[in-house]
């Protein structure tokens, strides 16, 4: 049975949870790529996205070792927390992310992007990174993208301040459908907060 990181690490990408609630996240290692502006009309953003499936697909094929791709994630921050309640997408910085089983290294990452850069003529800043969120809040978002605001600013406006936390790292979020083909009220995110006491 190939490797599912939906499976392994099933508190974190299928959480059943609609309100806010802590989670302790192990390190993990990702596809990674910036960008910055909005993703519904920024060109880079539809670029750096197929790049980085071009180069887990190209990955998957090549391991000795069956796994599942997993989900698209992002990393969100802009110079004002407030662009995200408001949903100022222009201002929105971004790092796509897929996440990658524990025996895949840099090396195997640099033979793909080396393939991808060769057969499809893609040639982007695709990394290999670490995260190590530790201790943060997460809850499952069910519904458009466009209506995360009023989750997030009970986040910031409520939640974090009655527990005695504070945010220490980006925004995530977890893509578990497909926008292309899941109604928009149907879509479902995983969003997570790294945060501290």
């Amino acid at each position: 049975m190939p490797y599912d990181v939906k499976k392994d690490l099933k508190a974190l990408y299928a959480p059943k949870n609609t309100d806010w609630a802590l989670v302790d996240v192990p390190e993990q290692r990702f596809l990674a790529i910036d960008g910055r502006g909005n993703p519904n009309t920024a060109d880079g953003y539809k670029r750096a996205v197929e790049a980085l499936y071009a180069v887990a697909y190209t990955l998957k094929r090549a391991a000795e070792r069956d796994f599942v791709v997993g989900p698209l994630e992002g990393l969100w921050w802009a110079d004002d927390l407030a662009a995200f309640t408001v949903r100022a997408k222009d201002s929105w910085q971004w790092t796509m992310l897929i996440s990658q089983p524990g025996w895949i290294g840099e090396d195997d990452v640099e033979e793909a992007r080396e393939t991808v850069r060769r057969k499809k003529k893609l040639d982007a800043d695709v990394r290999f990174e670490t995260l190590e969120e530790g201790r943060c809040a997460q809850a499952l978002h069910v519904g458009s993208y466009d209506d995360e605001g009023p989750l997030l600013a009970r986040l910031h406006g409520e939640y974090l301040a009655a527990h005695g936390l504070t945010p220490t790292g980006r925004h995530h979020e977890v893509y578990l459908g497909d926008p292309r083909r899941t109604a928009p009220e149907k879509l479902r995110t995983v969003l997570r907060q790294p945060v501290s006491q």
